[in-house]
């Protein structure tokens, strides 16, 4: 009955029943609340993760790839086990998604004086933005656009597999990193699919409001909030650094 092209946010987190008592159900109020605290959570670590970076850049890159795997490990967690851990697992992604952005916003702020916040401007513009789009009806999670988004979101995901896999032995992939035309509109298409990608996060959400889905799930709504919100942040950062840097 619900479905989602975010692998965060799966048709099968609201097939178990659940409880009629309104209290233990789940709110947009109650889903925005825990998605400021994710974001609370990451916006903590992530300072103390950059400030490491400037006093002992060897400890701070060492955070971020520390960031990197535990916050994959915890995705991973979020997502396969039962969606009641979320209210455990969901807040200690947060923390270690931090420790990874920290370091790389530093990165990138040093070699781009002011491109973080012209990224952070832009991923909560972009949020907004998706949100007025979406409440107006003027894009719907109809079940064309689920299979659409799923296939650019594997794509995309693909694609960084074959580019990574590629490095490690050397090579890469021509032109996709680079700050040429090509490398440019990659870059765009990727922010483009990851901003439609709320749609599918928003859509996931109202159904479960309207469904009277479990309190519990909206730890497990915020965590696919932040995902989105972080990828975004992440294709925005690489964007405006090919732009900056012709």
């Amino acid at each position: 009955m619900f479905h989602s092209g975010n692998p965060a946010l799966k048709e099968q987190t609201f097939e178990a029943p659940w409880e009629s008592n309104v209290h233990n159900q789940m709110s947009l109020e109650g889903v925005a609340n825990k998605t400021g605290i994710l974001l609370g959570i990451c916006t903590i670590t992530a300072v103390a993760s950059w400030m490491t970076l400037l006093q002992n850049p060897g400890l701070g890159f060492l955070l971020m790839i520390v960031g990197v795997i535990g916050g994959l490990v915890l995705a991973l967690v979020t997502i396969f086990s039962d969606k009641k851990n979320a209210v455990f697992t969901a807040p200690l992604y947060a923390g270690f998604e931090g420790l990874f952005l920290g370091p790389l916003s530093g990165m990138f702020g040093i070699a781009y004086e002011g491109i973080v916040w012209q990224a952070i401007a832009l991923t909560f513009g972009v949020f907004l933005t998706m949100l007025l789009i979406y409440r107006a009806r003027l894009i719907q999670a109809t079940e064309n656009f689920r299979i659409g988004m799923t296939a650019a979101i594997g794509a995309v995901v693909l694609i960084y597999l074959v580019s990574i896999i590629a490095n490690m032995f050397g090579g890469g992939v021509p032109y996709l990193h680079g700050n040429g035309f090509i490398g440019i509109g990659f870059s765009l298409v990727v922010v483009v699919i990851a901003a439609l990608t709320f749609v599918l996060d928003f859509d996931f959400i109202e159904n479960g409001v309207e469904s009277g889905a479990p309190k519990h799930l909206e730890w497990y709504a915020a965590f696919g909030l932040m995902v989105t919100l972080i990828w975004l942040y992440v294709e925005l950062l690489r964007l405006l650094a090919k732009i900056r840097s012709r």
